[in-house]
């Protein structure tokens, strides 16, 4: 099994890179860490370098936890690079654009940017991310690839035209939608199914290809990502309760399955009708066959109950299993 690596928060300098002793350093402490399970991402709060490594693919964590604003983390989303270069954002989250800063990634270097569903915790800093990149020099169309809409749920179109269209919130940015943007590119927003069970494939770039399936979040129009990069492959799942039990076909064999951990065990109601249950995240990862687990979206009901929530899942799994933090970056 090839090695995981992390580096976790800290002051941000853009012109520093980890160095080879660096990184070989990290090899050694993470293979710690990993052994120790839970302790790894508490211990991981010391070392002042959020930077991932300058090759292969890496996950960052820009926010590790949920919608509250009691737990100390920004909101679920996420930023994968590859070879040094932040090439897809997963979800605008709150508190994500200023994560994606202390991260060292360039906006520019990215393909895509896609959004798992439109809950406010999961896509309300796009704005922030617009308006922040025009004081940069991305010259390149970004594809913006979302879930179309149901009900009170906007598509992701229309979700974009709400936020920076002529007649949106902040309708000054409407530019960014047409080839005269201010900002020197422009933003090509795009509907994926959300409904059915049906698998989308149509977005691949020099970097990258990614297909998406349709799960289930309650009444929320929502998406679990696929993303193949370099040699590896890396699924998100979002917020979901795996009622289509799409998620362990479509995650087979990938390095990595990020996952959202909003529930113990025990939940009930609402709940239990918009996400999974540790126990279910375990059968999951092993009927897929994943090399590693991420737990992502930490809500404060799970917190605290790391160790009935391993145990859950290790009744199915027995591989790598991860409790995100902000800022915390994994290579595969």
């Amino acid at each position: 099994m090839r090695s995981h690596f992390m580096r976790s928060q800290g002051m941000m300098d853009t012109t520093r890179r980890p160095s080879r002793t660096r990184q070989r350093l990290a090899r050694t402490c993470t293979a710690l860490l990993l052994a120790v399970g839970a302790a790894a991402p508490a211990m991981a709060q010391t070392d002042p370098t959020p930077f991932c490594g300058d090759d292969g693919v890496w996950i960052q964590i820009l926010g590790g936890g949920g919608p509250e604003i009691t737990d100390g983390q920004a909101s679920a989303s996420y930023v994968v690079f590859q070879d040094n270069a932040a090439r897809l954002l997963v979800d605008t989250a709150p508190g994500s654009s200023a994560a994606f800063d202390r991260a060292g990634a360039a906006f520019r270097d990215l393909d895509a940017i896609v959004f798992t569903h439109l809950h406010a915790d999961h896509a309300a800093a796009f704005p922030a991310f617009v308006k922040g990149s025009y004081f940069l020099d991305r010259d390149r169309p970004l594809p913006v690839l979302g879930p179309d809409g149901d009900g009170v749920y906007p598509d992701t179109v229309s979700f974009v035209d709400r936020m920076i269209g002529p007649e949106g919130a902040f309708a000054y940015l409407s530019d960014f939608l047409t080839f005269r943007s201010s900002g020197g590119y422009k933003i090509n927003p795009r509907n994926v199914p959300a409904a059915g069970r049906g698998l989308w494939s149509g977005f691949s770039s020099d970097n990258l290809k990614l297909a998406a399936i349709p799960v289930h979040h309650g009444p929320v129009p929502a998406l679990a990502w696929r993303v193949e990069i370099g040699d590896m492959t890396i699924v998100f799942t979002g917020d979901f309760n795996n009622q289509k039990d799409l998620v362990a076909d479509f995650a087979q064999g990938a390095d990595a399955l990020v996952i959202h951990h909003a529930i113990p065990e025990g939940a009930r109601g609402t709940a239990r009708d918009l996400h999974v249950t540790p126990g279910q995240i375990g059968r999951i990862a092993s009927q897929a066959g994943v090399r590693m687990v991420v737990l992502g979206h930490r809500m404060n009901r799970t917190r605290g109950l790391e160790s009935i929530t391993r145990a859950a899942i290790e009744e199915h799994y027995q591989g790598p299993l991860i409790f995100a933090n902000d800022l915390e970056c994994w290579g595969l």
